[in-house]
């Protein structure tokens, strides 16, 4: 129950104002507009976190997956580096990209577009058919480059439109030149929202898990032997994805998501497999996958089997 004494929690997300990040967060806080409009933007993914690590929010919402790109590289190297943190919860938001610009702009007149690196080659088949001599401009944010076409910045931008979200048309009052722009209708990002370690939320039947594990050393059949530990016990990986440690060349970890909650018996068993073959094991949390999809376990790996299991053995050490 919660406590309605205790203080609210600060928020923080991957800004400015009008991204998808934001979106996300008000889909998190539901009716809470207080809270949102209270919430704090940062201009990267790695501010935004480490806003967190020096307590300076509670929590921040920040991009860590597309369905057309993959992962998005800023949010996962700087989960892996520093002081922990964990997922508390994971948000899917549809991504439908505008061509917006300052009011009384010709289309025939836009040379450069400006826009985040992830949005760009979501649109790369409508700009060519439609803006074919238009060039790309990269952006911190598919916000930013719609808040640069509003005066909002010190200069002018190098370029007269910016492809963003309709939200992020809105707020700085761009004129949206063309509508659903994505080259991928069923294009979805996926959010995770962030603190510092503390209480794992309880297990829902419906849970993801995600780590970082790290290797000894680079030999042939290392990577099986780490996938062995989940295929064992029956997990299903959702995602898996290497990145780079920065020690060396070819030296690399491994960020996965898997199904399955930290109280799960078979999901305590992969983690104990992992940390016995690797030279280190990240948890980076379990939180409620944001499809609710339940997960299935076969009938040798429930938590019912495995009690039975230790029961007997300890049996025998009896």
């Amino acid at each position: 129950m919660t406590d309605p004494h205790a203080p609210a929690l600060r928020h923080g997300y991957f800004g400015p104002q009008g991204t998808f990040t934001q979106m996300a967060l008000a889909s998190w806080l539901t009716a809470d507009d207080a809270t949102l409009a209270a919430a704090r933007p940062f201009g990267t993914v790695a501010l935004a976190l480490d806003a967190v690590r020096a307590g300076e929010v509670d929590r921040v919402m920040v991009p860590i997956e597309n369905s057309v790109e993959g992962g998005v590289s800023a949010t996962l190297d700087a989960l892996n580096s520093d002081d922990p943190l964990v997922i508390q919860g994971e948000v899917l938001v549809p991504i439908t990209f505008v061509l917006a610009a300052p009011r009384g702009t010709d289309r025939a007149a836009i040379r450069g577009v400006g826009s985040h690196s992830h949005a760009w080659p979501q649109v790369r088949g409508w700009m060519a058919a439609n803006l074919p001599s238009a060039s790309y401009v990269p952006t911190l944010s598919t916000a930013a480059a719609a808040e640069a076409l509003a005066g909002l910045g010190e200069k002018r931008p190098p370029y007269e439109a910016a492809v963003c979200a309709p939200m992020a048309a809105e707020v700085f009052g761009l004129e949206v030149l063309a509508d659903d722009i994505g080259d991928n209708r069923s294009a979805v990002t996926r959010f995770v929202v962030v603190s510092r370690p503390g209480t794992v939320p309880p297990p829902s039947g419906a849970d993801k898990t995600t780590v970082v594990i790290y290797q000894h050393d680079d030999h042939p059949g290392g990577l099986l032997e780490l996938l062995e530990q989940f295929a064992a016990r029956g997990i299903n990986m959702t995602r898996l994805e290497s990145r780079p440690t920065g020690q060396a060349m070819g030296s690399y970890c491994f960020s996965i998501d898997f199904e399955g909650h930290v109280a799960d018996e078979r999901v305590g068993e992969t983690l104990m497999g992992l940390r016995r073959v690797c030279a280190d094991v990240r948890f980076l949390g379990s939180y409620r996958r944001a499809d609710g999809r339940p997960v299935e376990a076969t009938r040798t790996t429930t938590d019912e089997a495995y009690a039975d299991a230790r029961a007997w053995l300890q049996s025998l050490r009896d």
